[in-house]
């Protein structure tokens, strides 16, 4: 610019690149622990490794018809079911005519499987990959032996295979050729 104008100079480059410098060198670096800690970046591990035999559908509405997680199997009835992260068990018992355990995560986070019978009380502190519970015989939910696994995130059920990395979130992508 010429020479009544506002244009940045070579000085000035040079002094808010040692201010930046200075200000961010104070600032503690984030660590590989600081990332596992935060559970929206974490991946969480599958409760049973086993096919997806039915996939999440959302509702239209709460109250609407849908499915509110994902069916893994075939599995046989007695396979050990996995906390899938951290957590406390917070229900082990009936729902209507099968056994249901949930396991509150932290960070509004909540999931739930069924029909599992528990091997723990509630109360108990879990860790990712810590035996649970074992697969009961259901009440018809799939045609082999399966497990259901919902995950409510503040009230609102999602996808649990978002949170282990094993299924992407939907994108919308325009229509027409353009």
């Amino acid at each position: 610019m010429g020479a009544g104008g506002r244009g940045i100079t070579g000085a000035k480059v040079t002094a808010l690149g040692v201010v930046l410098l200075l200000g961010l060198g104070g600032l503690p670096r984030a660590t590989p622990e600081d990332s596992a800690s935060a559970p929206a970046r974490a991946l969480w591990q599958l409760p049973v490794v086993a096919d997806e035999l039915r996939p999440f559908a959302r509702p239209p509405a709460p109250w609407g018809a849908g499915h509110r997680g994902v069916d893994l199997g075939p599995l046989n009835v007695g396979a050990n079911i996995r906390a899938p992260a951290e957590g406390e068990i917070s229900f082990a018992g009936v729902v209507v005519d099968r056994p249901v355990l949930s396991i509150r995560h932290g960070n509004g986070y909540l999931s739930s499987f069924e029909p599992v019978e528990a091997a723990l009380e509630v109360g108990d502190r879990v860790s990712a990959g810590d035996p649970v519970g074992i697969l009961a015989t259901g009440a018809g939910h799939c045609e082999a032996p399966c497990v259901h696994w919902g995950v409510r995130l503040d009230g609102e059920y999602i996808n649990p295979l978002l949170l282990t990395g094993d299924a992407e979130p939907s994108v919308l992508l325009p229509l027409g050729g353009d």
